[in-house]
């Protein structure tokens, strides 16, 4: 029956990234590419000069993730709050600043795989302080802050399960 459950949790993130728009899910892979250093995102998403400059900047954004993933606030105390959402939060408007993602389920779904599922609980806090700084368009300010539920801001507990699906590029004659 867990093997059940398991496959069942996989095929809601498949589905879920296969809800984003395809500019989402190409960020989101690249993102994952740079984040977690599976490819050399420069050979493998790089489609023009531009492109070239934002995957750079993107290795600069997220030079913080190792030690994201190491600081682990306490839910329940202050201490390294403001180290931790500091770092996050500037991470998090590079990303938003890409106009690329365009709502708080496709942010969740890259960054519950860029810093573990113990970073859920930090996220919506992140994505809002993110969201709402002057260096975002205020037109996507709204569309951001729009895409975020009342339920996904005021949980009271989220799942501790790793996430199962991490998508990959895929070259168009292997898809």
């Amino acid at each position: 029956m867990g093997h059940a459950g398991t496959a069942s949790l996989t095929i809601n993130e498949l589905r879920e990234f296969a809800s984003f728009t395809s500019s989402e899910q190409r960020y989101i892979r690249r993102s994952l590419d740079i984040g977690l250093g599976r490819q050399d995102a420069f050979k493998l998403w790089a489609r023009d000069e531009n492109e070239l400059a934002s995957i750079r900047r993107q290795y600069v954004a997220y030079h913080d993730l190792k030690p994201l993933r190491a600081m682990r606030p306490d839910d329940y105390g202050f201490e390294d709050v403001d180290a931790f959402m500091g770092k996050l939060v500037r991470m998090a408007a590079f990303d938003l600043a890409q106009e690329r993602i365009e709502s708080f389920s496709a942010f969740r779904f890259l960054y519950e795989r860029l810093l573990g599922a113990w970073s859920r609980p930090w996220l919506p806090g992140a994505f809002c302080g993110a969201a709402a700084l002057p260096q975002i368009r205020p037109d996507r300010r709204r569309t951001l802050l729009h895409s975020i539920s009342e339920a996904a801001a005021t949980a009271p507990a989220w799942s501790d399960r790793e996430p199962s699906f991490y998508p990959e590029f895929i070259e168009k004659e292997a898809a």
